[in-house]
């Protein structure tokens, strides 16, 4: 008898004794996986080893066993291949139960995921195991273990080595500060995490618990970590909330927020873990690199990042990854241009002026609009150079075909807000580029701010591949892993859920017509509010939540409206809370990074704070939220309103009264925004602190007034527990109708969105159900050509509110998503190729930057002496030739350029300001040398001096500073000069290297002059050797950026030439980079050798 051990998955350190490329790709196969490089990367980022022994290559049991699913079991599994002797033996009925629920599970074990999970199992059991030693901590001791840690690591152990015990510490911690415990498929999320993988976990499963796992354990090594989320509110809510148990361990905390002060940033970085949203991250990271003095930097230089856990990574880093960050300066004076150009816009006809491309967002004037803009605009050219229309007139015709009020911006306060299309929210202090926002400004009628010029430019995929080590947590991003791994080498593991699944997807309903679908998705919500479900709509613009309103208040079914509006977003929290209560029908825009799960019955938090706001917020303060409220007459309001115990009344009349004694003592409190934060303060006293410490603060003994903020929080912890049980019996109710019932009224161009909509239904278990109902006017089929499908619903004659649910014709416009996806992953891809061109350089002129910033005076003053012999060699290499003799040279031009370079000045004459110190200078070293001096004297030189070089017959170099430091940078010049891989090579080498060498020692030795003699201290010619080279950088670096640009839209044309755009695009954005850092050079050395004049006041230095 000969076992057969079919195929088994085993950890191990390394790869030594793995099987080769071709033996891996096979044995996937065999377990149902085609994706190969999918495998390698799972197999490369746990460290699983296939070890496949043998296969079944015989007859078992009279059955060739060869194509069965060899992952049925993750041990091998030993047989006897004698069906005689083992028919009826034990292992022969393990293994034939085994087949029988493999067949019934293939699909779930045939996937690599299911084996990346179970490879966690050992982690889970491992950390299980701690939980009863954990709980018989005392607080101290537990607390302690965060210095047992960070010593364990110092002493040489790894973070995986103190994975399990830090991962167990991290769930008591949270069971005694929140009084919620890791499930231990959270366990397997934090796991993910720190192995820098996207963990995929359902709505409702604890995600937001799931990051403190990681973030604790990596915070440990002292380098810091950064929990990114994608708005303010998300990132503050976390960073109180997760914030609790990182305190608890003795971590410290850091919140970023917008408009805080550089000194408030530079504290939250200096913490063991940060929180903040993903625009203020980079954006302070494009701001300290446009700083001019060290003390301005915020973030933790010169190491800023270590390692990053982003929430909701799939919006972050795909769907905001085409949106670069941007930092500019207003530097146009055409805005004047801007309305003309939109009242020509208003003029011109679609199809007949101009063509347009709606997949492509792109348009082109035809001849009829060429003429028909020319004449309106009274110009003979709009192309011409000296009075240019064409830019301001296709800007304003892109503003009016792809911009739309109410869809991707809202008018405010006389100010255009873009809405976010994939979260529905308004974004802050964000405007297009290119000219876009203010041709928007001019067709609304607005004030027009000016044109801007890119100061610093950066991408959410650029700026996040600066961490040595990034995961992110998503309830979608499986149909995206292909993009993630091939853009950011993280693959995506689904974490399964803790109870199952039990939602029904309902079958997609088509609809010929627009008005059709609205009036069939009416009908729904009206039929599921008879039943009493809650149901979310899910809308994909602010005009169509608004349509849907108007169309349930004609049948006057009451609603709540959630969309970029200031009045709805301003009840977003409580509109939220309520969604999965009995009767609760809610519209939203796209309910992507909402942060707050719909609970069927409703948020207990969530309502009894309204209610406790609701009867002191009028005590605190006279004014009101300062949002428009109207407009919603059947909103949902009443659905809030819970009748609360006479206990509890008690409880909310005595904190009114104490407000009402805060109010009479120092009158009004100055603001709704002000009231709102103290009665929050209660809510988090009530959180941190227990009932009866509240008791005692609140009516101490001999007290002779009440305490608001503690009264406030026993109000609340009162209110708070009547409004759990409130919706526990509600939420009973609603899940035996079947629990929150979506509708998605259009599809979105990936998966992935809708798939987020999905989520929303049947969290944590719980019953649900959704059905998408869309019609052949959607934007995605007019971007896509559907012809076809609507040729098809004519000859069938329907009705336009009877939906069509043809299985065929629903899946052939289903893989039209699929297309879409196709080709916005094309775009992307083709934006990250292009931006990786500009990230490369983008990196070293920043590298380049904070050296020149931080570096100490010596290395700063070493690289500018660098920079003069690099200035003086291309100063020769431009006239001189090794192979030409030195007669064949033409010396004079760089005697020439010489005397440019060192004593051209800005015409500044002296004068005598009382603040001013003399003119730093020096004097004509080479007046009256000629090119045959030169000549002469490198025919004759017969050594090279370790300092300055001599050259017979020609001005000696000054003296300088002859010591240690100054000889050795002299001999490391000289050593490059010698042997620059760039110089081309000749007979006459050793004549352009004296050459070299004595020019840069020129030009270095009346620098070094210069400072010799001056009375200026050491500390302010330091500072102006700093400023100096960072606005040379900064100058040039900008008109570098706006150079790209230029370049990014001009090499699409040479595709017609046969090029490659991107090629193209490499070459001479090369080209320009090398001619930027030259220039850059060039400007610095001229500036340091030109007179300067010295200020004594805090501005410091100009130049003649």
């Amino acid at each position: 008898m000969q076992p057969t051990r079919l195929l088994g998955i085993d950890r191990a350190p390394n790869y030594q004794g793995a099987p080769p490329a071709a033996v891996w790709k096979s044995a996937f196969r065999d377990v149902g996986c085609q994706n190969s490089s999918l495998c390698s990367a799972f197999l490369g980022f746990r460290g699983l080893r296939l070890v496949v022994v043998k296969k079944a290559e015989e007859s078992l049991g009279g059955r060739n066993y060869k194509k069965q699913p060899y992952g049925v079991t993750q041990n091998a599994l030993a047989v006897d291949t004698n069906p005689a002797t083992t028919e009826h033996s034990s292992a022969w009925k393990k293994f034939r139960s085994a087949i029988g629920n493999a067949n019934q599970t293939m699909q779930k074990v045939g996937k690599l995921n299911h084996w990346v999970v179970r490879d966690y199992d050992k982690l889970v059991n491992a950390v299980n195991s701690l939980e009863t030693y954990m709980r018989s901590l005392s607080d101290a001791q537990l607390r302690g273990k965060t210095d047992e840690f960070r010593e364990r690591l110092k002493k040489g152990e790894t973070l995986d080595e103190i994975q399990v015990e830090a991962f167990a510490v991290v769930r008591e911690a949270a069971r005694r500060t929140l009084g919620m415990r890791h499930f231990d498929v959270q366990i397997i999320g934090g796991a993910v995490l720190h192995n820098g993988a996207i963990a995929e976990m359902r709505t409702g499963e604890g995600k937001t618990l799931v990051s403190p796992l990681a973030a604790y354990l990596n915070s440990l090594s002292g380098e810091g970590v950064h929990v990114v989320t994608v708005n303010d509110y998300l990132a503050q809510r976390d960073g109180e909330w997760m914030g609790r148990i990182h305190r608890f361990l003795g971590l410290s905390v850091g919140l970023i927020q917008s408009g805080m002060e550089p000194a408030e940033r530079r504290a939250a970085y200096a913490c063991d873990i940060t929180y903040s949203n993903n625009s203020e991250l980079g954006f302070d990271y494009l701001r300290d690199n446009i700083s001019d003095k060290e003390e301005d930097l915020v973030m933790r230089w010169p190491k800023p990042f270590n390692f990053a856990i982003v929430d909701e990574v799939d919006s972050v880093l795909i769907d905001e990854g085409r949106n670069p960050l941007l930092i500019s300066t207003q530097s146009s004076k055409d805005a004047g241009r801007y309305p003309a150009a939109a009242e020509v816009a208003a003029l011109l006809i679609p199809d007949f002026h101009y063509k347009v491309n709606i997949k492509e967002k792109s348009l082109d004037l035809t001849e009829e609009g060429v003429a028909a803009a020319e004449l309106a605009l009274d110009t003979q050219d709009l192309w011409d150079d000296k009075d240019p229309w064409a830019r301001f007139v296709i800007t304003a015709l892109k503003a009016k075909e792809f911009h739309i009020r109410d869809v991707h911006y809202i008018v405010k306060d006389g100010q255009i807000q873009i809405v976010d299309e994939f979260t529905g929210r308004v974004v802050e202090n964000r405007r297009w580029s290119e000219g876009i926002h203010q041709a928007v400004e001019a067709k609304e009628g607005v004030h027009i701010q000016a044109d801007s010029m890119t100061v610093a430019q950066i991408t959410y995929q650029s700026f996040f591949k600066l961490y040595p080590k990034l995961s992110g947590m998503t309830g979608t991003a499986k149909t995206e892993e292909a993009e993630f791994l091939k853009m950011f080498k993280m693959p995506v593991v689904e974490v399964p859920t803790n109870l199952p699944n039990i939602r029904q997807d309902l079958p997609l309903q088509l609809f010929p017509t627009t008005r059709g679908k609205w009036d069939r998705v009416r009908e729904e919500v009206s039929l599921m509010y008879s039943q009493g479900r809650p149901v979310l709509v899910g809308t994909t613009s602010v005009e169509q939540s608004e349509h849907l309103s108007d169309l349930l208040q004609e049948w006057g079914i009451p609603h709540n409206i959630l969309n970029a509006r200031p009045k709805y977003a301003a009840r977003e929290a409580e509109i939220v809370a309520q969604a999965g209560r009995r009767n609760a029908i809610t519209i939203a825009t796209n309910m992507a990074g909402r942060g707050t799960d719909i609970i069927l019955g409703g948020n207990p938090e969530m309502l009894a704070k309204e209610i406790v706001e609701s009867r002191l917020l009028g005590f605190l303060t006279s004014d009101g939220p300062n949002v428009d409220t109207d407009g919603a007459p059947l909103s949902q309001m009443a659905l809030s309103k819970i009748e609360v115990g006479p206990i509890t009344q008690a409880k909310l009349a005595r904190a009114s009264l104490a407000a009402k004694y805060a109010l009479g003592m120092n009158g009004k409190v100055s603001n709704y925004r002000q009231a709102k934060e103290t009665v929050a303060a209660a809510f988090e006293l009530a959180k941190t602190e227990k009932e009866e410490d509240l008791i005692e603060m609140a009516t101490g003994k001999g007290a002779e007034i009440i305490t608001l903020g503690p009264t406030i929080a026993l109000a609340y912890l009162s209110t708070l527990r009547e409004c759990q049980v409130h919706c526990r019996n509600e939420g009973t109710e609603v899940k035996r109708l079947g629990g929150l019932h979506v509708i998605g009224t259009a599809l979105h161009e990936s998966r992935r969105i809708d798939n987020q909509l999905r989520g929303r239904a049947a969290r944590q278990g719980d019953p649900g159900s959704t059905r998408f109902m869309i019609s052949l006017e959607d934007e995605m089929f007019r971007k896509f050509n559907t012809d076809w499908a609507n040729s098809i619903v004519l000859r069938l004659g329907l009705e336009e509110n009877v939906p069509l649910e043809y299985g065929s014709l629903t899946k052939q416009l289903l893989s039209l998503q699929t297309a879409a996806e196709r080709y916005y992953f094309g775009i992307r891809k083709s934006l990250v190729e292009f931006d990786e061109v500009l990230e490369v350089q983008r990196n070293h002129v920043y590298t380049l930057r904070q050296s020149l910033l931080l570096d100490d005076a010596d290395s700063t003053h070493q690289r500018l002496l660098q920079y003069m012999q690099a200035v003086a060699d291309e100063m020769v290499l431009a006239y001189v030739h090794p192979s030409k003799p030195p007669t064949a040279w033409e010396l004079d031009s760089v005697l020439e350029e010489f005397h440019d370079l060192c004593y051209k000045t800005s015409g500044r004459q002296q004068n005598s300001d009382e603040h001013q110190t003399p003119y730093v200078s020096h004097s004509d070293v080479l007046s009256g040398v000629t090119s045959a001096m030169l000549i002469e004297g490198l025919r004759h030189c017969e050594k090279v001096d370790v300092d300055f070089l001599k050259l017979p017959g020609l001005p000696m170099p000054f003296e300088g500073h002859r010591n240690l430091r100054f000889k050795a940078g002299s001999i490391s010049r000289w050593m490059d000069i010698i042997s620059d891989p760039a110089a081309e090579r000749g007979k006459y080498d050793r004549e352009v290297h004296l050459l070299r060498k004595y020019v840069g020692d020129l030009i270095i030795g009346m620098f070094e002059e210069k400072l010799k003699g001056t009375l200026v201290p050491h500390y302010q010619i330091e500072q102006v050797e700093r400023a100096v080279a960072l606005n040379a950088l900064d100058r040039y670096w900008r008109d570098h950026l706006v150079n790209m640009n230029r370049l990014r839209a001009a090499v699409n044309v040479r595709c017609f030439g046969h090029m490659n755009p991107l090629e193209e695009y490499k070459i001479d954005g090369c080209r320009f980079f090398i001619s930027m850092l030259s220039a850059a050079r060039r400007t610095t050395v001229e500036s340091l050798l030109r007179p300067w004049i010295l200020d004594d006041r805090p501005e410091g230095v100009d130049f003649a």
